[in-house]
Order: C-alpha cells, then sequence, then structure tokens
C-alpha cells in the first residue's frame, strides 16, 4: 500500500516526527511504501478562494507552488496521515493551508486511490484535541468518504516513550 504522511510540526526532532518514525517503520517492515512529506519545511501558499479548481481548473489549483508535490503524490495515495503537533487546539497552521487545498484534490470527487485515513497529534497536556477531531471526522471520514484507521495522540510524558512510539510502530505494521 502506498502511504502518504503529511507532517505538520516544524521541529524536525520533535515529538511528532518520533511518532511518524516509527509508524513509517511498522509500516515498512510489512512492505508499504511510506512518503513523509514536511510541510512546513515547503513554500505553500493558503486557498486564494478563486474557485478556479471548480470551473476553469476541473480540480486543478490555479497556484503552483510546493502542493504539486503534494497533489501528484495523493493521486497515487491509498492511505493518507495527517500528523501535527497541537497549537492553539488545533493542527498548525503550515499544515492547515495544505488541508485547505484539498479543496482542488477533492473535485469533483476525492482521489480515486485514496481509501484510508488515521491522524496522529502529539501535545503537552490531554483533551487538546477537539479541533483537530472535527476536521478529520468532517474533511476526511465524512466528505471524501475514507475509512477510519485511528487516531493517535500523545501528550505530555507519553510523548516519545518507548510504550508510545511501540504503539505507533505496531500500528503501522498492522496495515493491510
Amino acid at each position: 500500500m502506498k502511504i502518504l504522511v503529511l507532517n505538520g510540526s516544524p521541529r524536525p526532532n520533535g515529538n511528532t516526527n518520533g511518532m511518524i518514525k516509527a509508524f513509517r517503520k511498522g509500516a515498512a517492515s510489512v512492505g508499504h511504501q511510506v512518503d513523509v512529506i514536511d510541510v512546513c519545511r515547503m513554500k505553500i501558499n493558503g486557498c486564494l478562494a478563486c474557485e478556479y479548481c471548480h470551473t476553469k481548473g476541473r480540480g486543478e489549483c490555479v497556484q503552483k507552488d510546493g502542493m504539486q508535490q503534494i497533489y501528484a503524490l495523493l493521486s497515487e495515495s491509498e492511505m493518507l496521515v495527517i500528523a501535527s503537533p497541537i497549537y492553539y487546539h488545533g493542527i498548525t497552521g503550515q499544515l492547515k493551508c495544505v488541508l485547505d487545498r484539498f479543496y482542488s484534490a477533492a473535485y469533483p470527487s476525492r482521489p480515486p486511490k485514496l481509501k484510508k485515513a488515521a491522524m496522529i497529534l502529539s501535545s503537552g497536556a490531554p483533551d487538546m484535541y477537539d479541533e483537530a477531531m472535527f476536521s478529520y471526522q468532517g474533511d476526511f471520514l465524512d466528505y471524501l468518504g475514507l475509512e477510519d484507521m485511528g487516531v493517535f495522540t500523545a501528550h505530555g510524558g507519553e510523548n516519545g516513550s518507548s510504550q508510545k512510539l511501540a504503539e505507533l510502530f505496531g500500528f503501522g505494521a498492522s496495515l493491510k
């Protein structure tokens, strides 16, 4: 299976990245191809709400930036993993720009190979995930009709713990 992970963390050695690495190792151990995109290292503009993609563009965004790489990977991916630290109760702004730009990628329907989704979230305290979960449920599970493969969270001392990293490795290794 081809899996696309969108890493919304600006910290290259942060907790979110550690969780992604554990997941990736697990998924790769059973033969899955995992592409990780560090969206904070890319030049990606926010959606212009110009409607080009829904009119003249027939699903293609008018902006030509780092999203072109993501669109190409997304078109071949069977699973999407959204990973982010929690900032002010939601995903990072950089990742939010990417997800807003899915407006064109999901028109007139989702990418045909994309069937599954999961979310990996890191925070400093428990019960910080409502805003991120609202978007995940509404935009990816309900609107795009993707199968929920799970939401994995770590907060405080759980971040970087061997138990949490083993959970993410196991998740990746369990995918079929």
